[in-house]
């Protein structure tokens, strides 16, 4: 259990503090503690990689863990979104939806030996994500049209980012067996 796995794990460990912050009045801070515990963990995702290269530290592990942590950590934001009618779920299903895409095709890619990477379309799909559930959580009036612009890219870089992928690896869904 190197660094960047125990920072993966950190990660996880923190999504039902921030679910928790979220949904339940607790304190009249409560966002503000969810927005923190959700900044720390999107870090942690940004730190944990970085380490894992810079040091040679990457694992089977990481490779399985990082990914799901990051899909819990979206996915579970987003949900409380819609549960707090502040994010509608059509949008939410869409990303989902694109997330549960993209695992499988990479299942496939790995049972036939191919490993598919992150696509730039795809980090900026994560970076606009994770910025628009920010600015959600915060919801400062000051900056409701920007926290709009920022959905829409997010959006729009999600379907992007799935034909992206689709179209790159289309020989995956040809059977090599």
């Amino acid at each position: 259990m190197n660094l960047p796995n125990k920072l993966t794990m950190f990660r996880v460990i923190l999504i039902p503090f921030f679910v928790l912050f979220m949904l339940v009045d607790i304190t009249s801070v409560d966002k503000w503690i969810a927005l923190a515990i959700f900044i720390i963990a999107s870090l942690t995702d940004l730190l944990d990689g970085k380490l894992a290269r810079k040091y040679n530290l990457v694992t089977n592990f990481g490779k399985f863990m990082d990914p799901l942590a990051d899909k819990l950590l979206v996915c579970s934001a987003l949900i409380c979104l819609v549960e707090m009618s502040v994010l509608p779920a059509w949008i939410v299903i869409i990303i989902i939806s694109r997330e549960f895409i993209i695992s499988g095709f990479r299942l496939i890619a790995s049972d036939n030996g191919v490993v598919i990477a992150a696509s730039y379309f795809g980090k900026f799909k994560t970076t606009f994500q994770m910025v628009m559930i920010c600015l959600m959580i915060a919801d400062i009036e000051a900056l409701s049209i920007l926290t709009t612009v920022v959905m829409w890219v997010a959006l729009a870089l999600t379907v992007i980012s799935l034909i992206d992928y689709l179209v790159k690896n289309k020989d995956v869904m040809k059977e090599t067996k």
